[in-house]
This record gives C-alpha cells, structure tokens and sequence, in this order.
C-alpha cells in the first residue's frame, strides 16, 4: 500500500524474532506496526485556538516570546477540560495489527479509517501469535481483570493451535480462490488473527481520548483494562503525540491521563 504524501516516518521494525515464516508461506508475527505518515500538530496549534477568543489573531513569534505562559495556559486547557483547542490538528497513522485489534479500535468513532479490503485484494498470509512476554492467564473480576503470565505448556498449546488454525484457514481460502469463488466470499474461512492494514487520522483530543482508554497507567485517574494488543498500537502512538506536541503531552500526563 502505497503512502501519501509522507512527510515524517517511523517506522517500527519487528524484531528478528517475531516474524517466523513456514514452510506453507504463511507467515507469524507477534508485533505491530505503527507508521506517522503526515502530521500538522504542534503545541502552538493549541495556544492559537485558545487566545483568538481573548485576544485575537497573533503571531507565532507572540506566542513563542512566554513559553512558561504557554505552558501555563495548555495545563489550565487541559486541567478544566476545554477541551476544543486541542482539535486544531491532526496525525495521519498507517498501521499493521491483527483484525481483532482494529475491531476494537474503531469503536472509537472520534476518527477517519481507511482499512484495506478484502473484497478487492487477495488478503496476505500474515497472522499474528501471542509472543512469549503475552500473558496468557486471565485472573480477577469483569471491569478490572489482571493477566499474569501462563505456564510454558500453556504458552506453547496457543502457539501451537493459533499457528495450525491459520495455516489451515488460509489453504482453505487458496483452495477457494483457485476453483473461481470471488475474494469477498473465500475470505469468510479467515480467522481474525489475520493482519490487516489502515490509515487512521484523528487529532490530539480525539488521540488522547483513545490513550486514555487503550493504556493501562497506574498514574490514570480513571484506569483502563485494555487488551494488551491494542495497548501495543496505542503505545507506539503515544510516542509520537510525545514528541510533535510535548506541552500537551505534559499536560495530558500531568493531569492524570485525562482527555479534554
């Protein structure tokens, strides 16, 4: 898939032992990828937004002469939840993640999605394993359970089944395609283990609210149980909201992971 535009990439390299390809052709992995393709988000964003209904139009050299007032007006922003400066911007991300994770990821409906499609692309034989840092032992009561690690057969058992399901799905969707039966229809057999890939564009409010509830931090004042892969994607996103837009991100910290 080609990008557009790309203005700023960072791309995220699985490491050499997450991706293990079989001899069928089907390949594993236990990672993510998350690519910045193109971003107009800055900290100044926010301060523009804010001051034009006190004090009218100014300059970037204006804004940047009190950087402590700057910052002092992002945290008061943030801190009594005003939250529409925050949405003068915006991230363009390409990502790579099982189907499972992009299910729970557009529940967020605070954001643009272009995901690739199976009706019109044969879909590639990528599925995803629980790596060995996965915990595997759920543990705890709904709304607040813990994962611990599992036992070496358990962690062995779910490769073994993830790894055999998937080689067998996707021979059987190859097998459907071969006898003429449409994509749309042939890639029904595909678990949701399988890897897609999507563009996702949101701004630094709308981000901040996926964080808020994709992150588990000991810090947040309201704390989030998510699923550890989808933390995965929000983590590697966090760290470009980070860096584009470090005064919000301070703030957003500071104020106990809260979005506006």
């Amino acid at each position: 898939m080609a990008h557009i535009e790309t203005t700023i990439t960072d791309t995220i390299v699985p490491a050499p032992d997450l991706a293990v390809e079989e001899s069928s052709g089907v390949t594993f992995r236990s990672d993510v990828t998350v690519e910045l393709v193109r971003a107009s988000a800055q900290d100044s964003d926010v301060l523009f937004a804010a001051r034009v209904s006190t004090q009218g139009e100014q300059s970037l050299e204006q804004l940047d002469a009190d950087a402590q007032r700057s910052k002092g007006l992002i945290n008061y922003l943030m801190r009594d939840r005003h939250g529409s400066p925050f949405e003068h911007n915006s991230m363009t991300f390409y990502v790579q993640a099982p189907i499972f994770v992009f299910r729970e990821f557009m529940r967020h409906r605070i954001a643009s999605y272009n995901e690739e499609s199976g009706r019109y692309r044969e879909m590639k034989p990528v599925f995803y394993v629980p790596g060995p840092e996965r915990n595997l032992v759920q543990q705890g009561k709904p709304g607040a359970y813990d994962f611990v690690p599992g036992s070496p057969e358990q962690t062995e058992l779910a490769v073994e089944q993830a790894t055999a399901i998937a080689t067998e799905a996707y021979a059987a969707y190859q097998r459907m395609l071969e006898a003429g039966i449409a994509r749309e229809v042939a890639r029904i057999v595909l678990p949701l283990s399988l890897y897609s890939s999507m563009y996702v564009t949101m701004n630094a409010r709308s981000l901040m609210n996926f964080l808020s509830l994709r992150t588990k931090r000991p810090e947040s004042h309201f704390p989030s149980f998510p699923q550890r892969e989808i933390e995965m994607v929000a983590e590697r996103m966090e760290e470009h909201l980070a860096r584009l837009m470090p005064l919000t991100y301070a703030a957003f910290e500071a104020n106990g992971r809260v979005a506006p």
